[in-house]
């Protein structure tokens, strides 16, 4: 389970994988035209999950945008691992990228970037105006500032073993979160694959547990952004899922990485994950046949609702000390306003923000010669109606953020799953240290 002193971004700069985890990636300099351009632009983007997206950002898209822009465009591609650290390098030394991505809401960095008021606005007379779960990612309520802009998300469906369900009576997937318990635990018993929720301190712990509390009406906060952790229906979360560990799961859950979920499905060891598409899309590229049996289903519904969260939420900043705010700006526009080619090139991973940005989506999504069968994305169709923001009902603040990254309700959930703590003495623990971090950000003026 590890020490709930560590934090997110300690964490990401530890656990990736592949070369370009612990710093930048490949350096890549698109020319603009023959002569040398009069203006440079440097963009700092993840290495994309889905690497055909980077093909075609960094070879195609801003190639041809730097060309009709006169513009030499700099793409650094750095591992999810470094992002932060990266971040925090640069505004240490005021120099670095004009756009630079993160793949979750950074308020903490707020009092760095540029307001995206205007972006927004520019982009909303082109193509309409943005999901409000963008907003909640992107906007301070107490600043009324838009410290990043975010283009698109990526949700986070239920991932499911469609033979074992079968076995089970449930051929389509479970619909409740107190089916995954009982059928789980008949998978496990009948079978011996277990449920893979982890209860760990990473990232998809973090959202399967929010996943979970928002299901029973349990918060962090309220919409006004006042602290209401404390509740019977937290509670009742928190015996659900010591419920749903004792019946279905197994102890590696507790020491679980970022990736764990993904390889334990894929491998054929577990029942059912929650993840974005990229697990079964790398089923589709390894083992066909075991993408055939991983198929997906909408967010499980819980006493109160039926609610998931996005898996990654795609916010770009532009630093204060930029060189070219303005290119930068002009860039998002443009992005954001042909996003369909992004959609298209990350095969469906990352969602628009802006629906009119691809007005074909349902019919994309419901067939894809790549997919087992061509139209499991389909299920992605009504992601709108239950994916939700870190924070909900309120904003991602950084008071929010914070308790993310530290891990709090990861480690109230898994001392209770593991019998270290009662729910009660868990949710006191828990609650104290979000008061602390409340009370931080309200100081800063930030909260």
């Amino acid at each position: 389970m590890g020490d709930s002193s560590v934090n997110r971004r300690e964490f990401l700069k530890t656990t990736a994988a592949g070369p370009a985890a612990a710093g930048l990636g490949a350096n890549i300099i698109i020319p603009g035209r023959a002569h040398a351009a009069k203006k440079t632009l440097r963009i700092l983007n993840w290495v994309h999950f889905v690497p055909a997206y980077d093909e075609w950002f960094n070879k195609k898209y801003v190639v041809e945008w730097g060309q009709k822009n006169d513009t030499e465009v700099t793409v650094d591609n750095i591992g999810i691992a470094g992002v932060n650290a990266r971040a925090a390098a640069e505004v240490s030394a005021q120099k670095g990228h004009d756009l630079f991505l993160f793949n979750w809401p950074p308020p903490s960095f707020e009092e760095q970037t540029v307001d995206m008021k205007d972006v927004y606005a520019e982009i909303e007379k082109k193509v309409g105006k943005p999901i409000d779960l963008a907003i909640k990612s992107t906007y301070n309520p107490k600043t009324k500032k838009y410290y990043a802009l975010s283009p698109s998300f990526t949700p986070d469906p239920v991932n499911y073993r469609k033979d074992l369900f079968t076995e089970v009576g449930l051929p389509n997937g479970p619909r409740t979160w107190d089916e995954v318990r009982v059928k789980g635990a008949e998978i496990k018993k009948k079978r011996g694959n277990p449920v893979g929720i982890g209860l760990a301190n990473e990232i998809d712990t973090a959202m399967a547990m929010r996943t979970i509390m928002y299901s029973w009406g349990s918060h962090e906060q309220d919409e006004a952004g006042n602290l209401v952790l404390k509740s019977k229906q937290t509670l009742d979360a928190l015996k659900f899922v010591k419920a749903l560990f004792q019946e279905t799961m197994t102890d590696e859950v507790f020491t679980w990485d970022a990736s764990s979920n993904n390889r334990a499905v894929v491998s054929g060891k577990v029942s059912l994950v929650l993840n974005a598409i990229s697990t079964t899309r790398t089923a589709e590229k390894q083992d066909p046949a075991m993408s055939k049996e991983i198929q997906l289903a909408k967010a499980l519904s819980g006493p109160v609702r039926a609610i998931g969260l996005e898996h990654v939420m795609q916010c770009y900043v532009i630093w204060k000390f930029a060189e070219n705010i303005d290119g930068a700006k002009k860039f998002l526009v443009d992005y954001v306003t042909n996003f369909r080619q992004a959609f298209v090139a990350g095969e469906f991973y990352d969602f628009p923000c802006f629906e009119k940005t691809v007005p074909d989506l349902q019919k994309l999504i419901a067939n894809d010669p790549k997919a087992h069968p061509p139209d499991k994305y389909k299920v992605l169709d009504d992601v709108l109606k239950w994916a939700t923001n870190v924070g909900y009902p309120g904003y991602a603040t950084a008071a929010i953020d914070e308790i993310y990254g530290t891990w709090v309700l990861n480690v109230m959930f898994a001392k209770v799953a593991a019998g270290k703590a009662t729910p009660e003495a868990a949710l006191d623990e828990a609650d104290a240290a979000c008061r602390r971090i409340f009370g931080k950000w309200k100081e800063k003026g930030l909260v």
